[in-house]
């Protein structure tokens, strides 16, 4: 059952931790790239700023986002900001999901995310806390898979083998740390796919952070995953 209080706590912890690393930044860093795309490390806290306050709007039922061009400019714009400017803005808006999150709601309501995505209400706190702990990563700053707290990867591998089970594009395949194991794919009328890995592994795998050169293949071919 999920718990979104201790989610909620989960959040802040992982907030202070991307704010106590990346206030050794400076301005110039904040302006290089990040490990995503075409993205410096501005655009990664202009989006967590602003999925934050995204986040806010879902929880009081408004749309996610007025638009999908309208989340990108908003991103755009404030990516070449200093970083005194990000880090507050991080902060401030981080503390307003908080102030939403612990008021009284119906936590069992299904709420609306983008593109028509709904979910349970108790489940928007662990879908910010794997914002924040992914795009600490992409920032390039020494905060790595591997230093990602347990539960979250281990829950973050459930998210994402579920989001990805019964894809038509996704042959059959079963996931194993050596200790757990998940299944994800097409229903398994055909021969799995074995892929083993440490779980920081895996995590980088399903969420689009490594290619899986540091995963185990057996029975095929690594599968090519669709976009997040």
């Amino acid at each position: 059952m999920i718990d979104h209080g201790h989610d909620l706590a989960s959040v802040r912890d992982a907030t202070d931790r991307l704010l106590t690393a990346a206030a050794k930044l400076d301005n110039a860093s904040v302006a290089e790239p990040s490990r995503l795309p075409g993205w410096t490390r501005g655009h990664v806290l202009a989006h967590l700023a602003r999925n934050a306050e995204a986040l806010v709007n879902v929880l009081e039922g408004r749309p996610m986002y007025v638009s999908g061009e309208a989340r990108d400019s908003d991103i755009e714009r404030d990516a070449p900001r200093s970083l005194d400017v990000q880090l507050a803005d991080v902060r401030d808006s981080a503390a307003r999901f908080q102030a939403t999150g612990t008021a009284p709601a119906d936590w069992s309501r299904t709420v609306e995310l983008r593109n028509g995505v709904t979910d349970s209400a108790s489940r928007v706190p662990f879908r910010r806390w794997a914002e924040v702990e992914l795009h600490h990563v992409d920032l390039g700053i020494g905060y790595e898979l591997e230093d990602l707290p347990a539960e979250f990867t281990e829950r973050e591998i459930d998210f994402l083998a579920a989001r990805f089970s019964g894809h038509p594009d996704v042959p059959p395949t079963r996931l194993t740390d050596g200790t757990r194991a998940w299944r994800t794919g097409r229903e398994a009328t055909e021969p799995e796919i074995a892929v083993t890995g440490s779980a920081p592994e895996l995590l980088g795998w399903l969420a689009g952070r490594r290619d899986g050169s540091g995963l185990s293949v057996a029975g095929g071919s690594l599968p090519a995953l669709p976009p997040l």
